[in-house]
């Protein structure tokens, strides 16, 4: 393929919600930009993107797939990304890359689910969009409906630029208002029916109306003249289309390939080139799009394919990258050399020997290379990492063969290597790997592949809940540790007193032990924030030497052990301060080992005695539905003991903020698109711990002695 100037880019993202048509029409735009002669379909498994086994049986696309097409002088870089909610990682991994999005809607269904939610996510993330209605071929096309719908949906923003002529199986073809004119289902551009043509004189009024809002030099001469040229009208759309004021409103029926031709010619026209676009810098400066600046490339998608391995996807940020050429990671100083550059489209990649800046193109094998990072010229900045929502579906998961635990955990790293949105972790504190994602069907795809692709066999369940263990009152405990063995003998005796951590609040000096007032003097502290959170408070007190110094440190690492095991339930021990007072010791006795002993057991002892409370983790739960599910939603969450905070409206649909634990929010996500057809979405954040419920809190420490019994 030739070389292309920055100027002569394009760069968009297919979006919208599931069987709206995307891959069919990426097949159309490749074919139309001569990439492939003869174009796929979904029902044949032989489309260029959804290529792989697990997108072809389930008919749906899982990733994120770049494409292009060369089309007038221009290359226009597109991805083609799933369109549920639970593979959103590749659309927003395409936002950080593109100058605009393509929603696809489907011209039978109209507004759906996953068009709210990715209009939103573009939104979100600033990205301007462009609309193509497409199957209007379909015998349930409804334009009218769906020009409604757009309408009510997105408001005087949503201008129509194109209306299709006998939408259905009857389609003719579609009549187009900013050149005037008819085109047929061959392409072919005609005059437009004069029983169409008042609709487009009253449609090219409004369209010239809203291309002049996008400068004030256009709004002056269509208030003189009350018209504007087609290349006026292009560049008032370009200009509303940046600042995200318009969203122009298309017709496609891609499968037969009608409308698609003019859809590229309209990126072309009208969607800018990445020529002088900022890119913001992880130190707050800025790369500029120029092919003269230093080279800078930012890998956005990284996969493992067939026979080619590791595969690194990126965009020239600035500067003309050459093959062989050896740049550096700002972030962490070591080098990589591309030795071989490609062009992209799908599993097709063409050798080229540059790639200027705003292009996107693919390098394999690099040492370092995933998604999120940044390949530059010394001296050069990292670009901004891509933001990503947080997790919305937890589970625990474990090899089925015992011997295959490295060998799972290794696959399951190499998978969220390549997603963005996977988390795996092994938690130490609930001594089970968590795997994390954005719903249920993305866990499933990943058991799948773990499957299918590593050829392991794994089991996904509830996960533990990591809760935490206080105390609210104050109590004392000794613990003597004596061994004699026959050699050197093991004496530590400690005597202390516990009470809670208070944020904000001094340390307490005065209590009473056995009936008597005590006044402690502090010899020395240690104050630790705990990695769990929380924190512990430790001082010696010790007076008269009862204790040498050198033991502390045996003490406190005694205490804090028992920490990591808390005495209700196992789990992890916060906000505490322990005061040890008094004790024993032996001159040829007593050695650390005795003191780490008698700290644990005396910490134990004196917790136990001290109120102790389990505390859970809350999350703040952010619901956006819409407002006929509002009831089910509410009821739902209180079955949850969520509490709702308050509600509040985004673009016609409500918002329900609400304080929800941990423990009630496994499969939430699926629960959540059952009670709603899919129409609503969530966030989740970690907000704190708080004291569960007294009865919660005895059906925990009974499941957690049967557990212990079960061990024994």
């Amino acid at each position: 393929m030739k070389a292309y100037t920055t100027k002569n880019i394009r760069n968009v993202v297919l979006i919208g919600a599931p069987r709206s048509g995307k891959t069919t029409l990426s097949e159309a735009m490749l074919y139309e930009g001569k990439v492939i002669d003869r174009r796929g379909s979904v029902e044949d498994k032989n489309t260029v993107s959804d290529n792989t086994e697990f997108e072809q049986t389930n008919q749906k696309s899982i990733n994120a797939t770049p494409l292009y097409a060369e089309f007038n002088g221009c290359k226009i870089n597109f991805i083609d990304a799933p369109g549920s909610d639970d593979f959103s990682g590749g659309a927003l991994s395409a936002f950080k890359v593109v100058e605009a999005a393509v929603m696809v809607m489907n011209g039978s269904a109209g507004i759906e689910v996953g068009t709210t939610l990715f209009a939103r996510y573009a939104d979100q993330y600033g990205i301007p969009m462009v609309i193509a209605v497409n199957q209007l071929d379909h015998d349930k096309a409804n334009w009218d409906g769906v020009k409604n719908a757009i309408a009510e949906e997105f408001g005087k923003k949503a201008v129509i630029c194109q209306f299709p002529v006998n939408p259905g199986l009857g389609l003719e073809g579609f009549v187009d208002v900013i050149t005037m004119k008819f085109y047929n289902k061959k392409n072919e551009e005609l005059e437009i029916p004069a029983a169409y043509a008042d609709e487009a004189e009253e449609l090219r009024a409004e369209l010239m109306e809203k291309a002049a809002e996008g400068s004030d030099e256009l709004m002056e001469k269509f208030f003189e003249t009350m018209e504007l040229s087609t290349d006026e009208i292009r560049e008032g759309l370009r200009a509303g289309l940046v600042k995200g004021e318009t969203i122009p409103v298309f017709c496609t029926a891609a499968k037969e390939n009608v409308g698609v031709k003019r859809l590229m010619e309209f990126i072309v026209n009208v969607i800018p080139s990445p020529e002088g676009k900022q890119e913001a810098t992880v130190d707050g400066g800025s790369v500029k799009c120029d092919p003269a600046g230093p080279v800078s490339l930012f890998i956005f998608k990284t996969s493992v394919e067939q026979h080619l391995g590791d595969v690194s996807y990126f965009k020239v940020m600035s500067g003309t990258l050459n093959e062989g050429a050896d740049l550096v990671n700002p972030e962490t100083g070591n080098g990589e050399r591309l030795s071989a550059i490609y062009a992209v489209a799908g599993s097709k990649k063409e050798k080229v020997s540059s790639i200027a800046a705003g292009d996107i193109g693919c390098v394999m094998k690099l040492k370092a290379g995933k998604y999120n990072t940044t390949l530059t010229v010394a001296g050069q900045e990292a670009i901004k990492h891509m933001v990503f929502p947080d997790a919305k579906y937890r589970c625990a998961v474990k090899a089925l063969d015992k011997n295959d635990e490295a060998k799972v955990g290794d696959a399951l790293n190499k998978i969220a290597a390549q997603d963005p949105t996977i988390g795996v972790e092994y938690s130490k504190e609930l001594r089970q790997t968590i795997l994390t994602g954005m719903g249920e069907q993305h866990i499933n795809y990943v058991k799948w592949r773990v499957t299918n692709e590593f050829k392991l066999q794994i089991e996904l369940y509830a996960p533990k809940v990591p809760y935490r263990e206080t105390i609210t009152k104050i109590a004392t405990a000794q613990y003597r540790h004596k061994k004699q063995s026959g050699g050197a003998g093991q004496f530590g005796e400690v005597h202390l007193l516990v009470c809670p951590y208070v944020e904000g609040q001094e340390a307490p000096k005065n209590f009473k032990i056995d009936g008597k007032d005590v006044i402690f003097n502090f010899k020395s502290q240690d104050i630790t924030d705990l990695e769990w959170g929380g924190k512990l408070e430790f001082y010696n007190c010790v007076v008269g030497g009862s204790i040498d110094l050198s033991f502390m440190p045996a003490i406190l690492k005694g205490i804090k052990s028992k920490m990591e095991e808390g005495p209700l339930t196992g789990s992890y021990a916060r906000d505490i301060r322990v005061y040890v007072y008094d004790g024993k010791m032996h001159p040829v006795d007593s050695k650390e080992i005795a003191f780490i002993i008698a700290g644990r057991n005396a910490f134990k002892e004196a917790f136990r005695q001290a109120g102790p409370k389990i505390l859970e983790p809350i999350y703040n739960v952010d619901i956006i539905t819409p407002n006929e599910y509002v009831g089910p939603c509410m009821s739902d969450l209180n079955t949850r003991r969520g509490m709702i905070m308050n509600q509040d409206m985004d673009k016609g649909f409500t918002v329900l903020h609400a304080r929800v634990p941990l423990a009630e929010l496994y499969r939430y996500s699926t629960i959540l698109s059952s009670l709603t057809g899919g129409s609503a979405t969530f966030q989740m954040k970690f907000a704190e711990y708080v004291q569960v419920p007294a009865e919660v809190q005895t059906k925990l420490l009974a499941e957690y002695a049967a557990q212990e019994q079960e061990e024994d």
